[in-house]
């Protein structure tokens, strides 16, 4: 749909055409399906010193992202229930453009999350939920940076910067070594941040596809039903790792 794209965001580093970001997937999936192959009879990578600077980094790139989102709203009074996107090229209608552009290059970086995983042969984490949020994630992020660049797509923005600073804080310490081990009892907490994430995301698109409000009826269902997704699939995640591990142990 090359009529509806957004053309201040068409010169943006892979955003123009989907076929970049298609090949990224399919590389993805391939190095998801050979990479515990190949490490099978090889001995796990050591990445202390790369998750540790990954992590923090990732923290960082989410502090930043989440500030531009936040100031750039509040700065372009936003409304919080129903935003249109403004397609001008004021300053603060890019500068909300270009935190999405962040937005969606940040989960292209985020893959590197499952890489890390196999180099360190932690192939217990190469779940259907992981490889499913990754996988995906480009590519409702391609078409926000695509189509939708600011609008209450940034209600999206918001709240996962916000967790993911959070939860890669949390991958960091526990990168340093066993001996944070004692400091990172909250690990179900974070989870819990996941879900009430998804659960915030879901109740926002719902109202907006049963009120008047001028952001695309199509991409408010579709990201209704993708969270509607993840929550089944991070609560049973939560319940598998929490919930039944507990039962079994009493």
């Amino acid at each position: 749909m090359p009529h509806l794209s957004d053309k201040r965001t068409d010169p943006w580093l892979l955003v123009y055409s989907p076929m970049p970001v298609a090949s990224i997937f399919l590389l993805y999936l391939g190095v998801v399906w050979a990479g515990p192959k190949l490490m099978k009879h090889r001995q796990p990578v050591d990445l202390k010193a790369v998750l540790i600077v990954y992590n923090f980094a990732m923290v960082c790139l989410s502090v930043y992202m989440f500030h531009e989102f936040l100031v750039t709203s509040i700065l372009s009074n936003y409304s919080y229930l129903c935003q249109p996107v403004d397609y001008s090229t004021s300053p603060l209608a890019m500068r909300m453009a270009k935190a999405c552009w962040w937005f969606f290059f940040s989960k292209v970086i985020e893959l590197a999350d499952t890489v890390f995983f196999i180099l360190r042969k932690k192939n217990s984490q190469l779940t259907f939920l992981h490889v499913y949020h990754h996988g995906t994630m480009i590519f409702n992020w391609w078409a926000g940076a695509k189509y939708l660049a600011g609008g209450q797509s940034f209600c999206i923005g918001l709240l996962n910067t916000f967790v993911h600073t959070v939860m890669y804080s949390y991958y960091g310490l526990a990168a340093l070594g066993p001996h944070m081990q004692k400091y990172l009892w909250w690990k179900r907490y974070l989870t819990s941040l996941q879900l009430l994430q998804f659960v915030l995301l879901t109740t926002h698109t719902g109202y907006n596809l049963f009120t008047e409000c001028d952001f695309p009826d199509s991409m408010n269902a579709y990201v209704f039903f993708y969270c509607v997704s993840l929550i089944l699939l991070f609560s049973n995640f939560y319940y598998q790792s929490y919930l039944s591990r507990k039962s079994k142990k009493t």
